[in-house]
């Protein structure tokens, strides 16, 4: 079966050129006009997703052609977009661009695989004629990929506007569907990581706000809607598209700490541990003051550093994870889960004491300590992956594992490619506690969700023949 889906990806010829000021743009005008709008992100990214989501009323979705196999990320395409109106993907870094020569993981093969008109975003800064060179050199060099229209960034005043719209009109045949300018109103703060999260201060939704109030002026909608629905149909996947079932009764509850500290997580993941038949049950680390009745915690990553101070204040939730790590709760963490999970968090000179489940502590700095893939073989025994495997993911962090105390800490992962905790090693295990800095889709790694819900369900049964055997 073949459906149309109508869809856009917006590209660049190089990071940094505006593509997710151009995105969010079209997504509030879309939006604006009662259109039903799925957001994609191409690669792993968490801060651009939540403001895509944000403006478009609905969860960002994450394709990524090395997390994940290419029937995978068609099938993940589809399914999200089923009920929307239009699709539009945000690329990453340059449009050629990837991990290999061939650019087997870029935006183009993205593209090319959706089968989805490409709009390209320019940033025209100091530029006029030579931006026919640049989008003429993208058409040429992969004539499969469909290059339909250009976006300018950064136009500086109307006659720049007509010089530039003049050369790529005569040399490439192509239209000019937006231009933005050069404005403060859009700005939103960078921090070490990239943006801030959309979900960490809803005092920064007013960047949102400008963007859909100046859609309609600075896209051209109409056009820009014609391309998306130029795009030719896409086969369904041949699995159900049915949504996770609710929860059946007395089914395991697992614990996701998600607040303005803890902000990483791919809905995929969520979605997965519901489909493998857990309940969630959503904490606030900055305010719960107590850990509810739960089988199993999962604690994403975010910027406890930010938050430390609050997060060291709640000192019951704290003592109350500490107590049920040791209890031997399985605890799955993530960068900022592993940094919130250990004795204590440093930066900028004050050190904070947090959960205290794992014997560890962390400093941060200004250098990035990891940045990019990863690809972790499972070298120990662990609640959430079959020794032998591989686990793709990717890590961004700032923070170092200071101290380990490695007499009673194994690190379960063996580093391929990437840097882990330590360069070599990934993955601290301690009871059922898993904290690494690798962060994992569930698409890409199908095992983590079913052997996860398996350990809170273990752990549960084994809670209540204790409370049955004391019982009497």
């Amino acid at each position: 079966m073949s459906e149309p889906r109508p869809r856009l990806v917006i590209a660049a010829p190089q990071g940094r050129s505006g593509k997710t000021t151009v995105t969010a743009t079209l997504v509030a005008g879309l939006a604006a006009r009662g259109l039903a709008v799925q957001p994609f992100k191409k690669g792993p990214d968490f801060i651009d997703p939540s403001w895509l989501s944000q403006v478009a009323g609905r969860a960002c979705r994450n394709l990524d052609l090395y997390l994940m196999p290419a029937e995978t990320v068609r099938d993940s395409f589809f399914r999200a977009a089923a009920d929307a109106d239009v699709a539009v993907v945000e690329g990453a870094m340059g449009l050629f661009d990837g991990l290999d020569l061939e650019g087997s993981n870029s935006t183009a093969e993205l593209a090319k695989l959706l089968a989805a008109p490409v709009i390209l975003v320019l940033n025209v800064t100091r530029m006029t004629r030579s931006a026919a060179a640049v989008v003429l050199g993208c058409q040429k060099f992969d004539p499969e990929l469909n290059i339909a229209g250009v976006v300018l960034n950064n136009v500086a005043r109307p006659r720049h506007l007509d010089m530039l719209t003049g050369a790529i009109d005569r040399y490439c045949g192509l239209p000019v569907v937006g231009a933005i300018p050069k404005r403060a109103d859009y700005a939103v703060p960078d921090r070490h990581l990239g943006l801030v999260p959309a979900g960490e201060d809803s005092s920064l939704h007013a960047a949102v706000a400008a963007l859909a109030r100046d859609a309609a002026e600075r896209l051209d909608i109409d056009r820009l809607l014609a391309i998306a629905a130029s795009a030719p149909p896409l086969d369904a996947p041949l699995q159900s598209t049915e949504p996770s079932p609710a929860p059946a009764a007395g089914a395991p509850r697992i614990g996701v700490v998600r607040d303005r500290a803890f902000t990483f997580y791919y809905p995929e993941n969520l979605e997965a541990l519901q489909s493998a038949g857990a309940a969630l049950v959503y904490i606030d680390a900055l305010l719960d003051p107590a850990l509810p009745p739960v089988d199993g915690l999962y604690i994403g990553g975010g910027f406890p550093e930010v938050f430390a101070g609050e997060l060291e204040a709640n000192a019951g939730l704290r003592e109350a994870i500490r107590r049920a790590a040791a209890e031997g709760m399985p605890v799955y963490a993530e960068c900022g889960g592993l940094m919130y999970l250990g004795e204590a968090l440093t930066w900028k000179g004050r050190r904070y004491a947090m959960a205290g489940a794992l014997p560890l502590e962390v400093d941060l700095d200004e250098k990035p300590r990891g940045h990019g893939y990863m690809l972790c073989a499972v070298e120990e025994e662990n609640p959430f992956f079959p020794q032998g495997a591989l686990v793709r993911g990717h890590e961004f962090h700032h923070s170092s594992v200071t101290v380990l105390d490695r007499g009673r800490v194994r690190l379960a992962l063996q580093v391929r490619r990437g840097y882990g905790i330590d360069g070599r090693r990934d993955g601290a295990v301690f009871r059922n506690v898993f904290a690494a800095y690798n962060h994992i889709h569930a698409l890409g790694v199908p095992e983590w969700a079913p052997r996860f819900v398996e350990a809170a369900r273990s752990y549960r049964a084994a809670r209540e023949r204790t409370v049955c055997h004391f019982g009497g």
